[in-house]
This record gives structure tokens, sequence and C-alpha cells, in this order.
């Protein structure tokens, strides 16, 4: 916490590479922190990823009395529908008996599609929103695993092994110092707006991990909460 100036960082025990049961102790404490940081009325912006849909089959239904809209940080990417941030969106929505909303646009767009999608209302209200989040949660990816599982055309993928990323975060791709290698064109949450957020959670466990978490903490906001395992924090 003090190495990375950041607000807080817990701990959960084991190593989420060896031991399922891990992640869901992960998904679970992510869960109970958000809850902890919960305003009267709430926007909570969510990625994708598989540690994000684990947090969501925490979420309980006694899990608050608040008032909550759940956003999708980002538009869809390319990958197992369950791992999208509209369908963990929904589910987390679903468990807390919150609203959401969706955001059905392709993660990875050509500058003029780009231009054209974000003036598009639908698009320009979910932006505003995102904008206004009070609480973000996120997943910390290894570089070239997420770059495979979203199908990244050759050229970029060859960007971000010539750039020597190791970590990804919000369609970000990151070398060990930190510095951005490659960035996908992705309508949703940049990282300059991070800044604004109150409270941005950052979830990510097993030793294999370490070296992304790493990359991304070097240059994550102040207002940043690592939630990660034994392993990993042994690692770092």
């Amino acid at each position: 916490k003090e190495r990375w100036r950041i607000q807080d960082v817990i701990i959960v025990p084991g190593n989420s590479d060896e031991s399922p049961w891990v992640k869901n102790e992960l998904g679970r404490t992510c869960a109970i922190c958000m809850k902890d940081h919960l305003l009267g009325k709430n926007i909570i912006a969510v990625t994708g990823g598989t540690t994000m849909a684990k947090v969501a089959e925490m979420i309980t239904p006694e899990f608050t009395d608040k008032d909550i809209l759940f956003v999708p940080a980002r538009g869809g990417i390319g990958e197992d529908i369950q791992n999208q941030a509209n369908t963990i969106c929904s589910m987390m929505a679903q468990k807390a008996e919150a609203s959401y909303k969706v955001l059905y646009v392709p993660d990875q767009l050509s500058p003029d599609v780009y231009e054209k999608m974000v003036h598009e209302p639908q698009v320009s209200e979910i932006l505003s929103l995102i904008q206004r989040a009070n609480i973000v949660l996120h997943g910390i990816g290894d570089a070239v695993t997420m770059a495979k599982r979203r199908k990244t055309p050759e050229d970029d993928f060859n960007k971000i092994l010539n750039g020597k990323a190791v970590g990804e975060a919000f369609g970000y791709y990151f070398d060990e110092h930190g510095e951005v290698v490659h960035k996908v064109q992705t309508i949703g949450i940049q990282l300059e707006d991070l800044e604004n957020i109150p409270n941005v959670i950052a979830v990510a466990g097993g030793a294999s991990k370490a070296k992304a978490i790493r990359a991304y903490m070097n240059q994550a906001p102040s207002s940043t909460i690592l939630i990660t395992d034994e392993a990993c924090a042994l690692e770092l």
C-alpha cells in the first residue's frame, strides 16, 4: 500500500493458480469491499473477465438497501459471452436486486466507427454514467493471455510482444514499468477517467499474476484498492 501509494491492499489466504476456492474468496472479499464503499446513490462500472464473473457469483440478495446502478465499464469484447462486461453487469444487478444498463458495441473499432458510435444517444448516455461512477471493479490480466483470448489481429499482437507487455487492464497493455505499449480502441472507461473515481477496486490473484499486477500498479490511480491472494502478495 505504501509502495504504490494506493488506498488499500486486501490479501486473502492461498494461491488461486492452484486452488479454485481462493478465487471464490477473492470474489467474496470484493463484494464485501464494494458494500463498504457504497453511498446513498451509486453507479458501479464493471469490466469483463473470469475474476469479475466470480465476483458476480459472490454477491448476495441482502447485499444492500442502497440505490445501485451497474454499468459495463467498456464495450463487449471478443471472448466468451459469460466473461463479457454486459453479462457480468446483469448478473451482479440480479444478485444485488439492483438496476443495470448494457453497452452493445464491439470491443475493437476503427477510428471512423469509434467517432460515429460515441455520438449515438444510447452510447453517450452510458458513457456519461461511466464517468459519474463512484466505484469501478476490474481485473488485471496477463498481456499475452488476454491478447490471445481477444483474438487480437496479428499486427497488434506483434506490437504487444515487441513492446514486452506483461499486464492488461481496461484494454491497455503495459510493460513492466507501467508504460502503455498498446491500447485497444474501445468505447468506455479510459485510464484518465480513473483519476476522478473515488474507489477503483482491482481484483487479481495467483503468483502467475504478479508481473501483470506490478506493471499496472506502476501507474494505478491513488484511489485503487487491490484485492489479491497470499501467493501473489509474496511474489510481489
